[in-house]
């Protein structure tokens, strides 16, 4: 399917679930609401009629991760990939299962360490409409805000990173830019698209994935925005190639992600 190794669900994991429900709606301009799950609170985030994000408590999770965005690619085959995962070195936190109605999961780390989830959509289940949506990408578009927009892996071996991807989910190199000190910022693709970018740790303290999010009107605004809404900006708003402009931050309960927008 075209689908497979696209960007398709952005989840958080926060200690706070109205407290980041309220930050983003604000920041993003996010319809948010609880899901209706029978026994598990998981509220859902929309943007212009299309679900792009999840959220949940982290509070009872096992090893008391700190919040965090995970994001998830599309597959054919979650079984499969997760087996294929181990076999290159990688770790499943979290073994293939069922979610009724949506398609089937899973959460693993990259042979460094990065974490990221699986979804294998239901296509029996959705309607034409929905398809079409899941085929284009859904909770990733990059014409438009509020969606994700780009994906960034930050890792202790990009090349070993690009690698193990790519096997995984067919992406090709994109532009690589020398970034001085910071190493080199590679491009990855999916169907000939950019999609985002690897590079090594820079300041992360671990490998990790980071979500970007599309924003309408001046980056600037949305930085001062964060600030004044509890969140942190760590860097930014930063020119880069497009012309675009970035920022990177924390939400009010620590998870980090960052914004991208036509305008300073």
């Amino acid at each position: 399917m075209s689908y497979h190794g696209n960007p398709c669900w952005y989840e958080l994991d926060t200690s706070d679930l109205k407290g980041a429900g309220d930050f983003y709606s604000g920041i993003l301009g996010w319809q948010v609401a609880d899901s209706g799950m029978e026994g598990f609170e998981y509220h859902l985030a929309k943007s212009d009629g299309d679900m792009v994000a999840g959220m949940m408590s982290n509070v009872d999770q096992q090893g008391n991760p700190p919040p965090n965005w995970l994001i998830y690619f599309a597959l054919d085959d979650c079984d499969k990939t997760a087996a294929d995962i181990k076999a290159a070195g990688g770790k499943v936190y979290k073994e293939p299962a069922d979610i009724p109605g949506t398609g089937r999961f899973a959460v693993v780390t990259d042979p460094q360490g990065a974490v990221f989830g699986l979804l294998q959509p239901d296509m029996s289940q959705m309607s034409e409409a929905d398809r079409a949506k899941a085929e284009e990408g859904g909770a990733f578009n990059q014409n438009k805000a509020g969606h994700g927009n780009w994906n960034e892996l930050m890792s202790t071996d990009p090349q070993a990173g690009f690698a193990f991807y790519s096997g995984l989910f067919g992406w090709t190199k994109g532009e690589a830019m020398d970034m001085g000190d910071m190493g080199t910022y590679q491009l990855f693709r999916h169907k000939g698209v950019d999609i985002g970018g690897m590079m090594g740790l820079g300041d992360a303290p671990v490998p990790a994935w980071l979500p970007y999010f599309g924003v309408d009107g001046a980056v600037t605004k949305i930085a001062e925005a964060i600030k004044s809404a509890g969140g942190k900006v760590h860097h930014g708003p930063a020119e880069v190639p497009g012309p675009a402009y970035i920022a990177v931050a924390q939400d009010p309960q620590g998870a980090w992600f960052a914004v991208v927008g036509a305008e300073k």
